[in-house]
């Protein structure tokens, strides 16, 4: 686990969060984005959230990605996944996609996950523009991460604002204490916000990038002039701009615009966050005396460790802008709802009992079930097998669960159980982790030689595709797909 402790004197910890926004431009991803993600950095990232606009959305691509996960979020769960990073949850909308990652041991703290969307393209009814959003508990404090792709062009800075406004507005949770975005303790606003660098001619522009002197730029920054006169501008947090403008650069390379249009380099892609004000007397009075006291008891500190981009990556004519904070909290809720509990040594030869216990009061479903998976495994849908749970009136006692033999994994390995709750829509518990065996080759035997050639040759596929997964080889050998 990453998190540090940094008040053992007052139960407080830090945990690490890493930002991605980035607009790819339709573009197919990288080959590697392990830079992108700074997975050699210490202490290890806790959660990632990665914000993408311009996803490739033409109508047959966007169905297929509906149907199955698109190009950059398996890249990100290829990478990611070996880590111990699992995918909690995503929501897109057209060319808008943003993931949320979590290390295992964070995820049955995560509760309470909900998200939406706010179409602000001709006129709220395209979807090419506006925002996608994650709410959901971490360790009880209440986040939520807003992903925005806002209006183009220099001389619409007011209707970005509009935007903004109007999307903050519709986006409505089913929460009755967070039932919209500002009503979070912690909300992050990152994406493509279009906010360009006024009145400046292109040569004074590129001589101040190309000298490094970032700050003769700030004063005329859209964004940044905006905050001065917006109040709800004001309420949000922003690291200097001491990287060079991420848009817009020829592609696949580190030279700004020299097509035709010359467009002028800005600060578009940006990482904002806000920590909910304390409230005022006439809004304590309206708020429960709980949620209040919540707050007070449970405060959470945000400190950004840092803000740049990344003009590595050409695929876009925009690079990569990465934010990494501190969340430094007391955890509000420490206890899983749920022990799984592995009994005696598993084997593909036996079937194999487990039993579950509900530890506190959890709104359990007849759809929740509990599955078995491979370490490493990038998802909740990315189990081995499963079963489901008894029922719906589940007591504080323990219920014994048995998987048949015919139903587990041929593959050696570690593995662990996971709850995953339907109502939550997330896992919830996960087992420790514990090993399963081969079967045994008598097994296979009394079934006869035509049954050993199948077993052995169907081990090797599956060793194959999982040295595909793991990276040990290459998908593809000799113009060969493994």
């Amino acid at each position: 686990m990453s998190a540090q402790n940094v008040g053992s004197r007052d139960g407080h910890q830090a945990f690490r969060l890493h930002v991605v926004t980035w607009n790819v431009g339709t573009a197919e991803p990288p080959a590697d984005v392990r830079s992108l993600l700074q997975l050699d950095s210490q202490p290890a990232t806790d959660l990632f959230v990665i914000g993408l606009q311009e996803v490739n959305a033409t109508p047959v691509r966007y169905i297929s990605d509906l149907l199955s996960e698109d190009s950059w979020s398996h890249l990100l769960m290829d990478t990611l996944a070996p880590m111990g990073y699992i995918k909690v949850t995503s929501v897109r909308m057209q060319g808008l996609l943003l993931i949320l990652f979590v290390k295992q041991v964070h995820l049955p703290f995560i509760r309470d996950i909900q998200s939406t969307y706010t179409r602000t393209g001709l006129f709220g009814y395209w979807g090419n523009k506006g925002g996608v959003s994650v709410r959901f508990s971490f360790y009880g404090h209440m986040l939520c991460f807003l992903n925005c792709h806002l209006a183009a062009h220099m001389n619409y800075a007011l209707q970005r604002m509009d935007e903004f406004e109007y999307i903050l507005d519709r986006q409505d949770f089913d929460m009755y204490n967070t039932p919209q975005v500002l009503d979070h303790k912690v909300v992050f606003w990152f994406g493509d916000l279009n906010f360009r660098i006024a009145d400046h001619g292109m040569h004074f522009l590129r001589s101040s990038i190309n000298n490094g002197r970032f700050n003769l730029l700030w004063n005329r920054d859209q964004l940044t002039m905006m905050k001065k006169k917006e109040p709800i501008l004001q309420e949000f947090e922003e690291g200097p701009l001491c990287f060079k403008p991420t848009y817009k650069f020829d592609r696949f390379s580190e030279t700004y615009d020299t097509s035709g249009k010359k467009r002028k380099p800005a600060w578009t892609d940006r990482i904002l966050w806000r920590i909910k004000p304390k409230a005022t007397e006439t809004e304590d009075e309206n708020r429960s005396t709980s949620s209040s006291a919540d707050d007070d008891e449970y405060p959470i500190k945000v400190t950004q460790d840092m803000y740049t981009c990344d003009v590595s990556y050409g695929v876009s004519d925009h690079k990569p802008v990465i934010a990494t904070f501190n969340l430094e909290m007391r955890k509000n809720v420490e206890t899983p709802l749920v022990t799984l509990t592995v009994e005696g040594h598993w084997s593909a030869d036996e079937d194999a009992t487990f039993w579950y216990t509900i530890l506190e009061n959890f709104e359990s479903s007849t759809w929740d079930w509990i599955g078995l998976y491979k370490i490493g495994f990038k998802s909740a849908s990315d189990y081995s097998t499963f079963a489901w749970v008894k029922d719906d009136e589940v007591a504080a006692n323990s219920e014994v669960v048995t998987m048949s033999k015919n139903e587990l994994p041929p593959l050696a390995g570690d593995y662990v159980l996971g709850y995953y709750s339907t109502n939550m829509q997330t896992l919830v518990a996960f087992s420790p982790t514990f090993q399963v065996s081969l079967r045994k080759l008598t097994s296979v035997l009394a079934f006869g030689c035509t049954s050993l050639f199948i077993w052995l040759v169907w081990i090797q596929i599956l060793e194959s595709r999982q040295a595909v997964m793991e990276g040990l080889l290459p998908e593809n050998i000799n113009g060969y797909e493994k």
